[in-house]
């Protein structure tokens, strides 16, 4: 990736609005993308079924729709992840979130977890769309995060992401760091989980992601304008 000319505008577009809350209603989907369109992210993150209605929400935007596959645990059969990225992305997504199958990679079942990201990777890279890939490093050792970038790196995929925001520890310094040593440039990492200020938001950047997941967008992105303001971005 090219280097960022650091304004609030970049900082938007650097983020997924994360609207993955297992009791979010409707409703609040609608709030949802009515932040994202206005403050003009990269994203919105949704649970499959909200798909569609937000790609009509977000129709004549810049905003895409991340929709997320085998969330939050990673745990569905290859063959059901693969039927839930065609179905997400004939509703409208332009992007996936897919959650590794954790327990193979703790179990160092590598061939298994080859086979379903290929899997994954195959049919929507057909359809053109990107996916990223959720490690979960919650649950990992440094050694599994570094096989994890290294099987990911080797089969194309176009992001490694940290964390669903659901397990007991979300994005770090220290994981980002890891991650970007372990991938060649051209996969991007994402940074998800327990992101709420600019300050945190900057420092995940500065480490190597340049995509991050958040629900604090509307603080986050005031800050960054506030701070371009006096100069200080």
């Amino acid at each position: 990736m090219e280097p960022v000319t650091l304004t609030a505008r970049a900082i938007a577009k650097m983020i997924d609005h994360s609207l993955l809350q297992p009791d979010l209603t409707d409703a609040d989907i609608v709030d949802g993308c009515d932040v994202a369109r206005r403050f003009d992210v990269a994203s919105v993150c949704v649970r499959p079924y909200d798909v569609k209605v937000c790609k009509e929400l977000l129709s004549g935007t810049d905003v895409l729709v991340s929709a997320v596959v085998g969330f939050p645990h990673g745990n569905s059969a290859t063959e059901t992840k693969v039927f839930e990225t065609l179905q997400v992305i004939d509703d409208g997504a332009d992007e996936i979130d897919v959650v590794l199958p954790i327990g193979k990679v703790r179990s160092g079942d590598w061939s298994y977890v080859e086979r379903e990201v290929g899997s994954i990777l195959q049919k929507a890279h057909q359809r053109m769309v990107i996916v990223k890939v959720i490690f979960e490093n919650h649950y990992l050792t440094a050694e599994q995060i570094v096989q994890c970038c290294r099987l990911c790196d080797r089969l194309g995929v176009d992001f490694v992401k940290t964390s669903t925001g659901y397990a007991g520890t979300g994005a770090s310094v220290e994981h980002i760091r890891l991650m970007r040593e372990n991938c060649r440039p051209r996969v991007q990492i994402k940074a998800a989980g327990g992101i709420r200020t600019l300050d945190q938001f900057l420092a995940l950047y500065r480490a190597g992601a340049t995509r991050q997941g958040t629900r604090s967008t509307q603080t986050i992105v005031e800050a960054a304008e506030m701070r371009e303001r006096e100069g200080f971005l």
